[in-house]
């Protein structure tokens, strides 16, 4: 007879295994070179048994997260567990054997404990620059092989030691030479510091028991998955929406999003998305498995683990060829900016059935911003990337907040010191953007601006983002946010300004400044029947205006702008 479970070693246990890929993701942040990966956090880690299935994954990026149950068992499978040895490693980016777009670049390897093969670990990490067409990788192109080096599942540390000639392979065709070596070294250490932590709760432990509570975690992850979709209304919910822009064409990028709820699994059906573009906005089927799995978390309860029990519930039917699963050699840079599309649109779908626990429309793009320059002292080719934040879609009770990612992002904005330190260029403005919001009883959070200039050095700029012809949505009679600007000199006369594209790679001259500006979130309610006091304080706080205070909350205030003119509100709402 197999003995019980003991439920204090279970949660000891449980702890522990999330600690390991904590412990990772610490190890990776603190080795890191890269802003982008040290300060921004934008990786992944995670661990998996014998059998791929994974077991525990760091608080990191869910965007990333969801990609992996993908990834690592077809990078497994395509190699061939046969061939890998203790302390081996291997490096993979390629979208189409289970990846996302080329910058996501993942280091797996085994686990041994005692000469058996006893699980996977994988560490993940947007890195600045892969190679291809333009400085940090981002362009706008029409082939995957435009986009950067192509990495197949290969060996890259062979038992402890990195194969040298691989590594100059890869480095050889990357711009950021230094910091994108940093940042593969830093990926290293932390499987490294994974397979150890993991080795000694095998000791502590004992293999068998580990094993069996390894079990254990992922089926009690299934019962709690299941319990809460059956809380969930039962039915399908339908949206239908669009990307802004592919790069090339004037044609907007549909897509649809169908979401059946039963009683213990959510099927996502993007059955009706247009076909595939020669243009970067395919999504890779991990990637949109990713925005799924997200949504559904979003859901359950805070504190639900998540492994293979939790992703056995999600059924998704993407078909191939098109938008939200790519086929060779469609381009999928940008395929992010349609996979946090599709997030909104999921919960968009859901309001009808949800209307208290979804929030409005929120910035839902990537945001993206690369450039890259040469260093005029060191000679060092540099490249920078980040996503920008932006404004969160407001909720049945609270406002959104301002400028901050969303959905399945988790990034931090890079701080203007970190990227000043760095590179030879400034940020001449960092600041929210007045007016943004979308209106509503509660209001949608303040888009951002920041200003990359470049006062005496030529630079590449490229902007991978969407959002520059709608904002936002509203809900429940709640308006748009604002709309996404980029903008070439913003300080110059207008006749010497350029709006520029949501996608575009541009040559800038010294003195040269780009202008990104985010949306703000969509708004819920009706703007009139918003808190006076509130609309107040947004005025008094530079977030709105005075003028749109009255035009479109129906507040007024009294001369000097300090106080409501409860007097004049009262007809304004009244319509008197």
């Amino acid at each position: 007879m197999t003995a019980a479970i003991d439920p204090i070693r279970f949660e000891v246990l449980r702890s522990g295994m999330v600690q390991v890929a904590e412990e990772m993701a610490a190890t990776l942040r603190r080795s890191a070179y890269s802003t982008n990966v040290k300060t921004r956090q934008d990786f992944s880690c995670a661990f998996f048994d014998r059998k791929l299935r994974p077991v525990a994954q760091a608080f990191s990026q869910p965007v990333h997260l969801g990609s992996f149950v993908r990834l690592i068992p077809q990078a497994v499978s395509t190699y061939g567990i046969e061939n890998l040895e203790p302390g081996d490693m291997l490096v993979v980016n390629d979208p189409y054997s289970g990846g996302s777009h080329l910058n996501d670049t993942t280091v797996l390897g085994p686990v041994h404990h005692k000469g058996e093969l006893v699980g996977f670990v994988a560490s993940l990490a947007h890195h600045v620059d892969v190679g291809g067409g333009a400085p940090a990788s981002i362009g706008p192109f029409r082939e995957i092989f435009q986009e950067g080096i192509i990495i197949p599942p290969v060996k890259l540390v062979r038992r402890g030691v990195i194969d040298d000639d691989i590594f100059r392979l890869i480095l050889a065709q990357i711009r950021s030479k230094r910091v994108t070596s940093g940042d593969f070294r830093a990926q290293v250490a932390a499987n490294a510091i994974g397979a150890k932590r993991l080795n000694e709760l095998y000791d502590r432990h004992g293999t068998d028991q580990f094993k069996r509570y390894m079990d254990e975690l992922i089926e009690y992850t299934s019962r709690r998955t299941a319990a809460g979709i059956a809380d969930l209304p039962n039915g399908t919910f339908s949206a239908e929406g669009f990307l802004d822009f592919d790069g090339f064409s004037d044609e907007v990028v549909n897509l649809k999003v169908s979401i059946t709820v039963g009683d213990e699994e959510v099927l996502f059906d993007m059955t009706g998305c247009d076909p595939q573009r020669r243009a970067p906005v395919n999504s890779s089927y991990a990637m949109t498995f990713a925005a799924c799995a997200y949504t559904l978390r979003a859901l359950m309860d805070t504190d639900l683990p998540l492994n293979e029990g939790f992703y056995r519930h999600i059924k998704l039917i993407a078909p191939e060829g098109t938008v939200i699963n790519g086929r060779h050699p469609a381009p999928v840079v940008g395929g992010w900016e349609t996979q946090v599309r599709l997030n909104d649109l999921m919960f968009k779908a859901l309001s009808v059935s949800l209307p208290t626990e979804i929030a409005a429309g929120c910035k839902a793009m990537m945001a993206q911003a690369g450039f890259g320059l040469i260093d005029p002292e060191s000679g060092e080719y540099h490249c920078n990337y980040e996503a920008l934040a932006g404004g969160y879609g407001a909720r049945s009770d609270k406002d959104g907040p301002d400028a901050v990612q969303q959905h399945g992002q988790n990034t931090e904005n890079a701080p203007v010191e970190e990227i000043e330190t760095h590179f030879p260029m400034r940020v001449s403005r960092l600041s929210l953007i007045e007016d943004s919001e979308g209106p509503g009883e509660f209001r949608g959070g303040m888009g951002m601006r920041r200003d990359y200039q470049f006062p005496d050095i030529a630079a590449t700029f490229t902007v991978l983002s969407d959002r520059d012809h709608e904002g936002p949505h509203g809900l429940f009679d709640g308006q748009q946010g604002r709309k996404a600007h980029y903008i070439l000199n913003p300080e110059s006369p207008a006749s010497d300004q350029q709006e520029l594209t949501s996608k575009c790679v541009v040559d800038l001259k010294p003195g040269d400044t780009v202008s990104f500006q985010t949306p703000g979130g969509g708004g819920y309610g009706a703007p009139e029947l918003r808190d006076p006091a509130l609309v107040l304080s947004d005025v008094l706080n530079g977030k709105i205006s005075r003028e749109r205070a009255e035009q479109v909350y129906r507040v007024a205030l009294t001369d000097d702008g300090s106080q409501l003119d409860e007097q004049e509100t009262t007809k304004l709402r009244s319509g008197s």
